[in-house]
């Protein structure tokens, strides 16, 4: 998952191949709680491992549920319709709207002393109309904050339960879960619920309906205004639940296979997990991506997506819409991404609903969608995109919310070959966390497109140290060239082979085939753990002697090549910027004085429990640096557009910073995050 401050997307081209994608959200936070309200033991295979679903995991601990996980399989202990008692219980709900709602209908209706809360968000997301209706059947409900938004406090109700009970159905659906989720639990009679005003996001009750009747609840349904719970209603597990992938987040890669080329070979972006006998409304996007001319296949479990036809050899671009969007809410923001590449103006209706989820997304799309270039309306209930006429490279702020993150990633497939900046990536963690990897591993950028930074600088120069932090700031991938060198040394020596020419051919071949694997700062070979063994001054050594045999740095070279993959990359060596990567756009030649030098490498090994004397460390280092600038084949030196980095008197902080400032320098974005 990234963890930057910001992620930049270089201009994509093309995509093709398979993703699986995660757990439904909708259906993940459902059959938690319903399996928690049950008696006996559910197991449920593939739930989706996200904010969302770790804050309701939490609560239900919290509230005396057992829960064990091993791997893709979550077992629940149910609480069969009863609460344990106890004290008062604080439950953190995060941002998360399927866990707050039902959670606090069902806890209302069994009664006790809980109290609800979340981030600030979700402190201003309107839940009065469920406090409202809940209260209606004699549920003790109390704000702590401003009336008709979290924080509450539950307490023990005074049921009464012969009226029907009124709800609105326009603000969110989710009011109507939590109701018809909670009132099982206290069916003595026939239950009814009716709707006042319009009920929005119809398939997410389907979605609700659905999974009741899994549960063993029949709930009976008289259009969309009325509802009924029959008397005797009591949960039971269905003992194991299979949790289908989600059909919003299929979205992101149905648009993906719409908008981007397709990869030579490749028919276009597959999708496993979810296809057309899905129980989640949003499946239904499926229908709005072939209107705007994408060609769309799916079986029971999986799709397939590749753009509008080609005509005279030239692909077609989507065709604007005008498109009612009550039945795919969260899946319709990506609609307005697509907007972008149409061949006129899109509008998107009847999305008033945008208005009070994780943050005002109408307001938030308008105006991230205008830093593209485009033009926007905006109303209570509809967005109109009007295509850029000239796209700008854009910084997309997200506003905390994972959807805003991920769709607007489709917006580096513009036709002006620009990036674009998501800020706050890491906010995709409420339902996806691996979003951009799994964007990355189905999407390609032309390889001169895709941004390098080279560290080149001699031994002991804290080239590594600084790279590798570099790369986990700007999320890129990272390449320690050295390591290399030093692998490909090690198996020779293991092999039986001395480090010279007479052997040059039998190491490269080894190099040519290096069985390596990078686990974080675990280095391997093969299965085997050599992250300390090629660390030490021995190992150095050997580095430097396999470095000059020509045969072996070119047996190297495309392996350093292929480290080259979205988003980016830094890459530390000696000849990173001259030879290996020499159009990266920002070289630099670290550097420090061999007193300097000699005085890290002795403290670095003293720490580490290793001998060491600093004249000789002094005396090694001068030694290899002779050896690597005389050397035939790629001799350690500056590239001519380079920049000079002396750290002697720097810090690795102060290093960082400075290197980031010239990166930032050379973007289209500005110095930094919006805000």
């Amino acid at each position: 998952m990234f963890t930057t401050e910001y992620l930049d997307l270089p201009p994509l081209a093309s995509a093709g191949g398979s993703v699986t994608l995660p757990g439904s959200k909708s259906i993940s936070n459902r059959v938690l709680l319903l399996s928690a309200l049950s008696g006996g033991t559910t197991t449920l295979h593939d739930l989706l491992d996200s904010d969302d679903t770790r804050v309701m995991l939490d609560a239900l601990r919290a509230l005396g549920c057992g829960v064990t996980t091993q791997g893709t399989t979550t077992v629940i202990v149910g609480l069969g319709g009863e609460l344990p008692a106890g004290p008062a219980r604080r439950l953190f709900m995060g941002n998360a709207g399927t866990a707050m709602r039902p959670l606090t209908a069902a806890l209302a209706v069994l009664g006790g002393d809980f109290e609800l809360s979340g981030v600030p968000r979700m402190h201003e997301r309107p839940i009065g109309d469920l406090v409202d209706a809940l209260r209606q059947l004699g549920c003790a409900i109390d704000y702590l904050g401003q009336p008709g938004f979290p924080p509450l406090r539950i307490g023990r109700p005074r049921l009464a339960l012969g009226a029907p009970i009124q709800v609105r159905g326009d603000v969110s659906s989710q009011f109507l879960t939590a109701l018809l989720m909670a009132l099982p639990l206290v069916a003595a009679r026939d239950l009814v619920i009716e709707v006042t005003g319009e009920l929005i996001s119809k398939p997410y009750i389907e979605i609700t309906l659905n999974l009741l009747a899994r549960f063993g609840i029949e709930v009976r349904r008289d259009g969309w205004q009325r509802f009924t719970i029959p008397a005797g209603s009591r949960y039971r597990s269905p003992g194991a639940i299979h949790v289908e992938a989600d059909a919003s987040s299929a979205s992101y890669f149905i648009a993906l296979g719409a908008l981007a080329a397709p990869t030579p070979g490749q028919p276009g972006v597959r999708i496993e997990g979810v296809g057309a006998d899905s129980i989640q409304g949003d499946i239904r996007f499926i229908d709005a991506a072939r209107q705007m001319g994408a060609q769309v296949r799916s079986g029971a479990n999986w799709i397939e997506v590749s753009g509008p036809a080609v005509a005279a050899g030239v692909p077609a671009r989507l065709r604007a819409i005008d498109l009612d969007c009550n039945h795919i809410p969260d899946a319709a923001m990506t609609l307005a991404v697509m907007a972008l590449y149409a061949d006129g103006p899109s509008t998107l209706r009847n999305i008033a609903s945008w208005r009070v989820k994780e943050t005002d997304r109408i307001a938030a799309m308008a105006a991230e969608l205008r830093r593209l270039g485009a033009q926007v309306d905006e109303g209570a209930d509809f967005l109109r995109v009007h295509p850029p006429v000239r796209w700008a490279a854009a910084r997309i702020h997200t506003y905390d919310d994972h959807r805003m993150a991920m769709c607007f990633a489709l917006a580096a497939f513009n036709p002006a070959g620009l990036p674009v900046r998501i800020e706050d990536p890491k906010c995709v963690a409420k339902t996806f966390p691996d979003y951009f990897e799994a964007l990355f591993s189905v999407a390609q950028a032309p390889s001169d497109a895709i941004p390098v930074i080279c560290i080149d600088g001699p031994t002991a120069s804290g080239k590594g140290t600084l790279a590798s932090e570099l790369a986990h700031r700007l999320g890129y991938h990272y390449l320690d060239s050295g390591a290399l060198y030093r692998l490909t040394a090690l198996d020779a020596r293991r092999a039986g082979l001395e480090l010279d020419t007479a052997h040059e051919e039998a190491i490269a071949a080894r190099a040519r085939v290096l069985p390596l694997r990078f686990a974080g700062d675990k280095v391997f070979l093969a299965a085997v753990d050599v992250s300390e063994a090629i660390r030490t001054e021995a190992a150095g050594m050997d580095a430097s002697r396999v470095s000059v045999l020509p045969r072996v740095r070119s047996a190297l070279t495309a392996l350093q090549l292929g480290f080259r993959r979205l988003p980016g990359l830094v890459a530390d060596g000696r000849d990173m910027g001259t030879v290996i990567f020499p159009g990266a756009p920002l070289k630099v030649y670290l550097t420090a004085s061999a007193a300097r030098r000699a005085e890290r490498r002795y403290k670095q090994l003293i720490s580490k429990g290793f001998p060491a004397i600093l004249d000789s460390l002094r005396a090694d280092l001068e030694m290899r640096d002779a050896r690597d600038s005389s050397r035939s084949v790629a001799p350690l030196k500056p590239a001519e557009d380079a920049l000079l980095l002396d750290n002697s008197d720097l810090n690795i902080a102060q290093s960082i910073d400075r290197v980031l400032q010239w990166w930032q320098g050379k973007q289209p974005f500005g110095a930094g995050p919006s805000g």
